[in-house]
């Protein structure tokens, strides 16, 4: 108890003087500073619970964000960023997750020609959107009403010699204090969107590729290719393959989407995925998305994902209500339960969600 207060009183500290630093720096230099926040609180409740859990969960979250900006000319700026992450989730009436973290700490200069960014931050690169091969550095998930995403320690560099191409490089802090490095170039043609990215991870930990749980635990290589053609319909490519001393993984994402002109237009997208794994078997992963706006506010989401191999399917249905500032969000989904893995119960997340099914509410605030 004593050491969260701790950590509760620095992290105000620190929000304080940085705020402070902010106004000082704006009144004796008139540097533009701005303040925003996101603030969500979601009920849930499902027909599968975990031993000794309750069947009722809530969580509550909140990311205050700071920037200061800074012009240096008609054609560059400076600019820093800074925001923490507060999050509580509860079973019934108890807490079990008690959890801050800084969410992003960088600074960036930026010209024409050139963007040099240094700190915590978001990298996300790739077209498909669910089954997401390219998913290296973020958790983006379609089904999160919240946007969010985990960032990286890391330097990156855009330089952009035309609007028709522009060349990344990255140098990533990891848990092992290794540095992890890559690049990545994005070309305009006739043939649509392409994206040639390389990553090199001298890490020995084991680590997630990607968010569909593939694992591996040693240095290893990562080569990659995307392309998006936007015609009649749309469409998409990413595939990569990872290779080490003792593992190699090809995976590959398929996507196309189509608008049909149904009411405020109806979306409807699908995309798989195929990974081809030397240690295990072949997968196959299918996911499914219809979405439709119902006027300017109300919009209904519904997204199906299939695991041909385990033969498992995962539905999600919400209905959302976006305001200027909130929104509410009402969500069904269907799952396996958990007597359908093959594994141990105590091994399984102690949570209602994403098991059988289940009935959420989220609002959220933004500011």
């Amino acid at each position: 108890m004593i050491v969260e207060i701790n950590r509760s009183k620095r992290c105000l500290s620190i929000y304080f003087l940085y705020i402070t630093i902010c106004v000082i720096s704006n009144f004796l230099y008139g540097n533009p500073f701005s303040t925003k926040g996101q603030f969500w609180a979601s009920g849930l409740t499902g027909n599968d619970v975990p031993a000794e859990q309750s069947a009722y969960e809530s969580t509550f979250g909140y990311i205050p964000t700071l920037s200061l900006y800074q012009d240096l000319s008609d054609f560059s700026f400076v600019d820093f960023e800074w925001a923490y992450r507060l999050d509580r989730f509860y079973s019934g009436y108890s807490l079990v997750s008690n959890r801050e973290k800084i969410h992003r700490l960088w600074a960036r200069y930026s010209s024409e020609k050139l963007e040099a960014r240094l700190g915590l931050q978001k990298i996300v690169f790739g077209p498909s959107q669910i089954l997401r091969t390219l998913s290296w550095f973020d958790t983006i998930d379609l089904k999160d009403p919240t946007n969010q995403t985990d960032g990286v320690e890391a330097f990156r560099l855009k330089w952009f010699p035309s609007n028709a191409i522009s060349i990344w490089s990255w140098a990533i802090q990891n848990e092992q204090d290794t540095v992890s490095f890559g690049g990545r170039v994005e070309l305009s043609s006739f043939l649509g969107e392409l994206g040639f990215t390389f990553h090199s991870d001298p890490s020995e930990t084991v680590q997630q590729v990607g968010q569909l749980g593939f694992m591996i635990s040693e240095r290893h290589q990562r080569f990659a290719f995307d392309i998006r053609h936007d015609g009649f319909v749309g469409s998409w490519l990413e595939t990569a393959f990872i290779t080490s001393e003792n593992t190699d993984i090809k995976m590959a994402t398929i996507g196309a989407d189509y608008t049909v002109a149904i009411s405020n237009g109806l979306l409807i997208m699908t995309e798989s995925m195929f990974v081809k794994n030397a240690e295990s078997d072949d997968q196959t992963f299918t996911a499914f998305m219809a979405m439709l706006p119902l006027g300017m506010i109300h919009s209904i989401m519904f997204i199906s994902q299939i695991d041909w191999k385990e033969d498992r399917a995962y539905n999600y249905l919400r209905w959302s209500a976006t305001f200027d500032q909130f929104s509410l969000n009402l969500i069904l989904s269907q799952s396996p339960q958990r007597s359908d893995y093959s594994i141990a119960e105590e091994y399984l997340p102690k949570t209602v969600a994403g098991f059988g099914s289940g009935i959420q509410f989220m609002f959220i605030y933004n500011h």
